[in-house]
């Protein structure tokens, strides 16, 4: 089974998300807007958002399921909200109820483990269907190695719940703290959870750290870790294939995501001019992606490991697997 292990979903109403108005003003949104179609704010937004989604996902007849992201707010140490620095939230119920009624989206859960009711909160995603949880710690405002998320830690092993941890740098949403180091996630590789390791550790920004190679040994060296190729086709990102591609054990440790609705970007680089602009010809995004990623030699392994780290819910396995979604 195919599946994308990293898709965004955003929203802007109470009970269902929030984006400040900094981030809507962004040239990223702005262009995602005009890209899709998305009507400005409010309701209206979350839907025309949700709609753009669900209806590339369905177009691309090779992926059978993706990972939509829930995205926690920012929480400090004492496990109190912080407002102020939160600039994008997207409930866990509200991509749990999109996973209800679209059998292609699986729910991907996010839960600050400073959270005071951080333990309840993932119980309770677990009974809705929650496959992994995502966190992006330079903007959550999370140390992957404090102590606060042991318990935590303990918690996603014994539920076999993998954690997909954005390492490296981010420009789209605001810094707040320095936590893009994968070394910081070794406590969680050591309590025995499965650790996916969001964009192999690679830069945003050019002359920003880069802790690709870190993330490489440590890919080597715990057999619980992995990285996914989310946002490696976008020009910044992809100079990781020069170093995961050529090594064997390497490619072995990776896992298909996407991050749409960024663009994926053919690499010149690595494919030549010709093949790539064959492949913008693709307006799919998600099937460009994939299209990308199979012209480098990325293998089926490889397009189906993610699908096996997951925690499934025995219903929506079943019946992605029946036959009229084979």
């Amino acid at each position: 089974m195919i599946v994308d292990c990293h898709v965004h979903l955003s929203a802007n109403t109470p009970g269902r998300g929030k984006m400040s108005p900094e981030l809507l003003k962004s040239l990223s949104f702005r262009y995602l807007k005009w890209k899709f179609g998305l009507n400005p704010s409010g309701p209206e937004f979350d839907d025309s958002f949700e709609a753009a989604l669900v209806r590339q996902l369905n177009a691309v007849t090779e992926l059978d399921a993706a990972v939509v992201l829930a995205f926690d707010a920012v929480y400090e140490l004492d496990g109190t909200l912080n407002e102020a620095d939160t600039h994008l939230m997207t409930e866990n119920d509200c991509v749990a109820a999109l996973a209800q009624r679209q059998p292609k989206v699986l729910f991907g859960a996010s839960i600050h483990p400073y959270r005071k009711d951080v333990i309840a909160e993932l119980e309770r995603c677990v009974a809705r269907g929650a496959v992994l949880v995502k966190w992006l710690p330079i903007t959550q405002g999370i140390d992957p190695s404090h102590p606060k998320c042991f318990p935590f830690y303990e918690a996603l092993a014994h539920y076999k719940l993998p954690l997909l941890s954005h390492t490296g740098g981010e420009t789209m949403l605001p810094n707040v703290n320095h936590c893009a180091d994968p070394l910081l996630l070794q406590p969680a590789l050591r309590r025995g959870v499965t650790v996916l390791a969001a964009h192999c550790g690679t830069r945003s920004v050019i002359g920003h750290h880069d802790y690709l190679k870190k993330f490489a040994r440590m890919a080597l060296e715990y057999e619980n870790f992995y990285g996914d190729t989310a946002a490696l086709n976008w020009p910044l990102r992809s100079y990781a294939y020069g170093l995961v591609l050529k090594d064997e054990r390497l490619r072995a440790k990776l896992v298909h995501g996407s991050d749409w609705p960024v663009q994926p970007v053919p690499p010149v680089r690595y494919l030549g001019p010709k093949a790539a602009m064959q492949l913008w010809e693709q307006r799919n995004w998600f099937a460009r992606d994939i299209a990308i990623k199979r012209r480098l030699g990325l293998d089926d392994a490889f397009f189906r490991r993610g699908g096996e780290l997951l925690r499934w819910p025995a219903q929506k396995k079943a019946a992605l697997a029946a036959p009229s979604n084979a």
